[in-house]
């Protein structure tokens, strides 16, 4: 429950996510995105506001219009997919990454919009065994 969290604690925390956010609401309107600095997919200044379909690649917006679609006529309240994405120009070094689509919805089911998350996995599909709480990080 986030009632008791001020303002200051959820924007911190919002911030911190091991994941980029990217928020539109039930008219298609970019509203909110966390991590500006040092995203995967960075979000210019001049996107705040305007219709998701202004500012997506040509590429997908068919089928991220698709997925919203989905969503707000309650067929579907997630999508998710992953693609090997360039992560260092130079080396051409490429990074798993993991993008997941979620409806946000009210306490009665009705669309407010939609909620993209993306996070590079390429560290978490390394993982091998166990590291238990308060070992020792290497």
């Amino acid at each position: 429950m986030i009632d008791s969290m001020n303002e200051e604690l959820v924007r911190a925390m919002y911030e911190t996510l091991p994941v980029e956010i990217t928020v539109i609401d039930a008219k298609d309107t970019v509203v909110s995105w966390n991590r500006h600095d040092n995203r995967l997919f960075y979000r210019p200044e001049v996107s705040m506001g305007m219709n998701f379909r202004e500012c997506h690649p040509v590429e997908s917006l068919h089928l991220v219009e698709r997925i919203v679609g989905d969503m707000r006529s309650g067929k579907k309240d997630k999508a998710r997919f992953w693609i090997d994405l360039t992560v260092d120009k130079a080396t051409g070094l490429k990074h798993k990454v993991l993008i997941d689509f979620h409806a946000l919805r009210n306490e009665t089911g009705a669309y407010l919009g939609c909620m993209e998350c993306t996070q590079d996995v390429e560290d978490i599909m390394q993982l091998k065994g166990e590291r238990r709480l308060l070992d020792e990080t290497p």
